[in-house]
């Protein structure tokens, strides 16, 4: 049997499980300074605070819900560890991405994840879909949840 149908067959025993959550990062003013700066997303809500506590509900600044989604990258590294023989993880998209709860600067977020399903993409690659939930430290309710695909190479395997 090949090594990708015993890696997949491994990874199904872990379905359902979470992971351990990352660490705390705080979502800083600066940081969100920065992220509006390179997506030229410069609405009041992100960069103003005196404007942001006036006109919104939310009493501050918050951060951008794209920057918020790509903080799952830095959690994942933390977290996840490679697959045996992998080559290349990659991007593969979301199936879902919901904003439940706006990130405010200055709080702290994390991400948790759990493995949905790892499937055979192909004859060296493996596609994992993760459910992925940022919380928002001291809320009951997450920042974001979404399903995130990755698509893992694996080294050619000598036949």
């Amino acid at each position: 049997m090949s090594t990708l149908i015993e890696t997949c067959k491994n990874l199904a025993a872990h379905i359902g499980t979470p992971l351990p959550p990352s660490r705390w990062i705080t979502m800083t003013q600066a940081r969100i300074d920065a992220f509006a700066d390179v997506t030229e997303d410069h609405q009041f809500i992100h960069l103003d605070p005196a404007r942001a506590a006036a006109e919104t509900p939310f009493g501050d600044t918050i951060a951008h819900g794209y920057l918020t989604l790509s903080m799952a990258s830095a959690f994942a590294y933390e977290v996840m560890h490679p697959i045996e023989g992998q080559s290349a993880s990659i991007n593969y998209g979301f199936d879902k991405v919901r904003f439940l709860a706006p990130v405010r600067a200055g709080t702290r977020i994390r991400g948790q994840f759990v493995l949905k399903s790892a499937m055979p993409k192909g004859e060296t690659a493996i596609l994992q879909m993760h459910a992925l939930s940022i919380e928002i430290e001291g809320s009951t309710i997450p920042a974001l949840v979404a399903d995130w695909l990755t698509l893992h190479q694996l080294e050619k395997q000598a036949r």
